[in-house]
């Protein structure tokens, strides 16, 4: 089977944003996710699995210093580069699979829009929130968003796991304790709707 990376790698060299479901002009949701977790400008804040979506354009608009967007896919990121010219430099590009990812540094605030729902076994599950752990300061923040219940179950050709409110904190119930969830549905350009879960959490001891 086709490996992860070359798969994203094709995606992303074949297609433009408005020919792949999860673009969104304005990530109106995750905005507020960050925006209620009362961050300073300088906060650290990572985006798992960005590619090419545009939160990175509105954080550095509204003035934060130190973002980093990481996606297994470098032809996503190349894009994201183009589109911001100049303002490029002023984030920090990681190209990894978030579980080949080792943080060398810490984070106020973790977003992932849909990238946990593509771990679909326990031991990818483990090593994510393990990852995402280390990677938070104490008290650091966490926003997911997956396919809910009533979402896909599959997103270009892969399977995802679908969640629930309940089923989400379940998975993270050891060193998070939730903060909020919404649901949401997202149109995506070819005008289908996605039925999304965004959770926030707020990082606590691990058992």
């Amino acid at each position: 089977m086709e490996n992860k990376k070359n798969h994203w790698e094709k995606i992303y060299a074949a297609k433009q944003p408005d020919e792949v479901s999860w673009t969104q002009e304005i990530p109106a949701t995750s905005l507020d996710f960050i925006h209620n977790a009362g961050l300073s400008k300088s906060a650290s804040i990572i985006d798992i699995g960005g590619g090419d979506s545009k939160l990175v354009d509105f954080l550095l608009d509204e003035g934060f210093e130190n973002i980093t967007v990481l996606d297994i896919s470098e032809q996503a990121l190349k894009k994201s580069k183009k589109r911001l010219a100049e303002k490029a430099a002023k984030v920090n590009w990681v190209v990894s699979d978030i579980n080949d990812f080792h943080p060398n540094t810490t984070y106020d605030f973790w977003h992932d829009r849909a990238t946990f729902h593509f771990l679909t076994t326990k031991p990818q599950i483990v090593h994510y929130l393990s990852t995402a752990r280390q990677a938070l300061k104490e008290n650091g923040f966490v926003t997911i968003g997956t396919f809910s219940k009533d979402g896909p179950k599959k997103c270009s050709g892969l399977y995802i796991k679908q969640y629930s409110e309940n089923t989400l904190e379940a998975e993270l119930e050891n060193g998070f304790k939730k903060i909020k969830c919404l649901t949401e549905k997202h149109i995506t350009p070819f005008k289908t709707t996605q039925d999304f879960l965004f959770c926030s959490f707020i990082k606590q001891e691990a058992n």
